[in-house]
């Protein structure tokens, strides 16, 4: 069993989260300082760190938990997505979407567990993030993309999911665009504005929940039967620790382990007058995913901004260069204007990139990685309802429950081993160039 670990890679500036910026100032970080000891150390605060950081409160109310993030919690990844609780599967151009139904009906109950859970705290405790059950829009813009939703619509219907078919207008009556041809509907998607639930999340954890952020884990080392957590100026000592820190897993100890940290990003526009919300119609919130998954994501705000994401980089080294952002920025721009022509002088106000942590297999990790030391890491694009799941089942296995969600998660296949650096890279980036290249119009 490992003795030491280290974390190689942490959050880097990526542009200007609009999400973030969009919100009023967040109170003062309390950050690691000097020596403390707790019964769990919950690394990372995203999704994944936040579920499991209550989970672990609401079971053990006894034990004392901290929970680190090297960033402001919802300033980092988690709270740079478009917001989406998807909780169908989601790669619908797939040719083997739907191939097994049973195990697409397993992800749609793990999914939902997840979703469920974060609605569940959401109420509970009054989080304001602008969480909305309206449902998603898949929609194609010429006949390979309709052909695709058809596709999606026949692996629903083989999984007893219910959807329903917009034509043009009707599309276009939800969107205020003529951009799109067919859309397909699917009622069980949840939205959110991630900076605003990560930062709810974390401010209403359980008193017996510590929250640290702009706290980097240097290293970990076994001590006997604690493990040691160093940071720039202090350290925990912990009974066990549980590592949510999903692309950032990718070269802990310095071992590839089949994880692909790939940046997406995303824009928003500035805040529309009252006239240009006029001109351009339809319904004042909704969230649209296009027939191909490499093509671009749009959510019209309630507060009357429009988000739009597309393009992907592979980035191992889990940073973006000013260059990355400019290319992502003029993309966005040329997709907002396809779509909205009556909004030409709206200008994209914010962009900024977030990694995804997927892998070859749609593998991930999850369980006990030694003694004392657990993790869950990896989602695969789907971020924020298989992280909340995850992360609130990894809580129960590292107390000793068993259910069928969690000997699912642990039947999951391991992240498939890549090729050596830079083959991987040269790989991994040609066959994103290829899939965007071939979403075309989509984008």
């Amino acid at each position: 069993m490992a003795s030491k670990l280290d974390f190689m890679r942490f959050p880097a500036p990526d542009g200007v989260n609009g999400w973030w910026e969009s919100m009023p100032p967040a109170a003062p970080a309390r950050s690691v300082t000097g020596e403390a000891r707790f019964d769990f150390v919950v690394v990372g605060g995203g999704i994944t760190g936040l579920c499991a950081a209550r989970r672990l409160a609401e079971l053990a109310p006894d034990a004392s938990i901290a929970l680190v993030e090297a960033d402001r919690i919802g300033r980092s990844t988690a709270g740079r997505n478009s917001g989406f609780f998807v909780d169908l599967p989601h790669d619908i151009s797939s040719e083997s979407y739907s191939r097994s139904v049973e195990a697409d009906k397993a992800d749609v109950r793990l999914q939902r567990h997840g979703i469920g859970y974060v609605r569940d705290t959401v109420k509970a405790n009054g989080i304001d993030c602008d969480w909305r059950d309206d449902g998603k829009y898949h929609a194609s813009v010429n006949k390979k993309g309709h052909a695709a939703l058809t596709h999606f619509a026949d692996g629903l219907a083989r999984i007893d999911e219910p959807c329903e078919w917009l034509d043009e207008s009707a599309i276009a009556s939800v969107t205020g665009t003529r951009f799109y041809q067919s859309a397909l509907f699917t009622p069980g998607c949840s939205t959110v504005q991630p900076a605003a639930l990560m930062r709810g999340l974390a401010a209403t954890q359980p008193s017996n929940v510590m929250v640290f952020e702009l706290s980097a884990v240097k290293g970990m080392e076994t001590r006997g039967p604690t493990k040691r957590l160093n940071f720039a100026n202090g350290a925990i000592e912990a009974k066990r620790v549980v590592l949510c820190t999903n692309a950032y897993a990718a070269t802990f100890g310095g071992h590839p382990n089949g994880l692909l940290p790939v940046y997406t990003f995303a824009s928003m526009s500035r805040v529309m007058t009252d006239n240009e919300i006029a001109r351009l119609g339809g319904m004042n919130s909704w969230a649209l995913i296009p027939a191909d998954p490499m093509g671009t994501t749009v959510r019209r705000l309630a507060t009357n901004r429009i988000c739009v994401r597309n393009h992907f980089a592979f980035r191992p080294n889990l940073s973006v260069s000013d260059g990355d952002l400019a290319k992502a920025k003029h993309l966005h721009q040329r997709s907002f204007d396809r779509r909205f022509p009556m909004l030409d002088e709206v200008e994209l106000q914010h962009t900024w990139g977030g990694a995804l942590c997927l892998s070859a297999n749609n593998g991930a990790l999850f369980g006990q990685r030694e003694d004392g030391v657990f993790e869950a890491v990896g989602c695969n694009g789907l971020g924020l309802s298989r992280g909340s799941a995850a992360g609130k089942l990894i809580a129960e296995h590292a107390l000793g429950q068993s259910n069928e969600l969690i000997d699912q998660l642990l039947k999951q296949p391991h992240p498939r081993s890549l090729p050596m650096r830079p083959i991987a890279d040269v790989a991994v980036s040609a066959a994103i160039w290829m899939k965007e290249f071939s979403a075309g119009a989509e984008l």
